[in-house]
């Protein structure tokens, strides 16, 4: 079994020195044996990193963007040297394949060189006063310290989403990953120190959630971004309410995928099936509800029964065309549950369904039809390989079932019919559409949730945004 260490103020923190001696054990969740252990930092240890951060960040803020860029250049460059060393970690920590979870690192390297372009991109504005003999200068300024929560599910691409843009931006970070994939984040770490960063401008530290609460309420510490589940958000909105920190929240979705009679049912249908079984359907944009037009509903659902129930499921180190496991038994055991109450409330199971014998926390994909808008089903994310499909008459019914929701994430579309593309994208309550494909989260895009899917967003220009606060300069001559 593999140790682990933090990584704090620009070194590895040696066991024997840290205060404290408890540990997190990850397992594999293909064979649920455990394959590693990471530190569970105590309070004072994630307090020691905040202030590493805070005091790094006093000098970090004061270097031009581009020299800012070059070290996230250099980032981007160990990143892709190291992804296999990262891939191997990633897949035995969440079930990925390797070819998966390297070019997972490959991508995270990607995002980092597209916001060390926006170096010399950092904008403020001036704006025309009121009185003839004065300016008004609004600049774009850094937080300060970012406290990074990342998710199991994409571990290692979203850390870099989080973190370029804030190193970018003069911002400091505190990373706390997934206590369920953390071994992939601190490969993360030696990529960090090959790039030669300053002590103290990236900071990576596994704990428990009581600890993860001292880090996020640290005074130091002025923006906190998340991504995760609805719960987790509002426990970081309460988190920020100590100083006042920004939020910045990717949180649950339900994303709806709305089949219009012209739709290509094949190229739908294989689309859709895909989206819902990659990483086992473990995508905050994963296809989470289908209205199916009533005059292409029953040959629909047949195209997707036959390619949901050609979809195997195991170990993909030993099998990499099959669909991998889920995170925990707990997600499972969940999961599984959702199915079986939405069977006893009228659905009709087409296809999986079953609890699997044997190690592995596996589901089968699992396609339910006859199923209604009020349905937990369709009202509830459930964050796995099951797909809920409903019929519609008009797209303006569609349309309105896709919107009657908590979530407003993402949404897909699939027509050829113009006009009803362009009625979905002036009416359809959700940060994103896709028509005719499903989502995949473009970098140079803002990805970006309404309703209970979040506030403020990541990726682009305007994701790059987000890290920064507004000074305006009032110059009078």
């Amino acid at each position: 079994m593999r140790t682990e260490r933090n990584y704090v103020n620009g070194q590895f923190v040696d066991l024997a020195h840290s205060q404290g001696d408890a540990f997190i054990v990850v397992h594999n969740p293909a064979t649920e044996a455990p394959f590693a252990r990471v530190p569970a930092a105590t309070p004072v240890e994630a307090a020691s990193a905040v202030d590493a951060a805070a005091a790094a960040q006093k000098l970090w803020r004061k270097l031009p963007s581009v020299e800012r860029a070059a070290y996230l250049h250099k980032l981007a460059d160990a990143l892709t040297a190291r992804a296999p060393a990262i891939g191997a970690a990633l897949a035995q920590e969440s079930g990925k394949s390797l070819e998966d979870a390297s070019n997972e690192a490959i991508y995270a390297g990607q995002i980092t060189r597209y916001h060390a372009e926006w170096a010399r991109r950092i904008e403020g504005e001036i704006i025309p006063s009121d009185t003839p003999d004065e300016n008004l200068l609004l600049q774009r300024e850094p937080i300060g310290v970012v406290a990074c929560l990342i998710p199991f599910n994409f571990p290692v691409y979203t850390l870099l989403r989080k973190i370029a843009p804030a190193l970018i931006t003069g911002n400091t970070v505190v990373v706390r990953p997934s206590n369920h994939t953390p071994v992939s984040a601190f490969e993360i770490a030696k990529a960090v120190e090959d790039a030669g960063f300053p002590p103290g401008v990236v900071n990576i530290l596994t704990m428990d959630h009581a600890t993860a609460e001292v880090l996020c309420t640290h005074p130091a510490v002025g923006m906190i971004t998340l991504t995760g589940s609805v719960n987790a958000g509002r426990k970081v909105l309460d988190y920020c309410k100590a100083n006042i920190a920004k939020p910045s929240l990717e949180l649950g979705g339900k994303t709806p995928a709305i089949i219009e009679p012209d739709a290509d049912l094949e190229r739908a249908a294989a689309a859709l099936v895909a989206s819902k079984t990659t990483h086992c359907g473990q995508l905050c944009t994963a296809i989470e509800r289908v209205y199916v037009h009533d005059s292409v509903h029953d040959r629909f659902v047949a195209l997707l029964k036959e390619k949901m129930g050609a979809i195997r499921f195991g170990n993909r180190a030993e099998d990499a065309s099959r669909m991998g496991p889920l995170v925990s038994a707990s997600a499972r055991a969940h999961i599984h549950g959702m199915v079986e109450r939405a069977i006893a409330d009228g659905a009709t199971l087409e296809t999986g369904g079953k609890m699997p014998d044997g190690p592995g926390f596996f589901y089968p994909a699992t396609l339910l039809t006859n199923c209604r808008q009020e349905m937990e089903i369709v009202q509830e994310e459930t964050f796995g390989p099951v797909m809920p499909v409903l019929r519609y008459s008009t797209i303006d019914e569609a349309i309105a079932m896709a919107n009657d929701h908590q979530f407003g994430l993402s949404s897909v579309l699939y027509t050829e019919n113009y006009h009803t593309a362009m009625q979905a994208a002036n009416a359809i309550e959700a940060g994103e559409l896709y028509v005719n494909r499903t989502p995949a989260d473009p970098y140079q895009g803002f990805h970006a949730g309404w309703k209970r899917s979040g506030l403020g967003g990541d990726d682009g220009k305007h994701g790059m945004l987000e890290f920064t606060q507004t000074r305006l300069v009032v110059l009078k001559y």
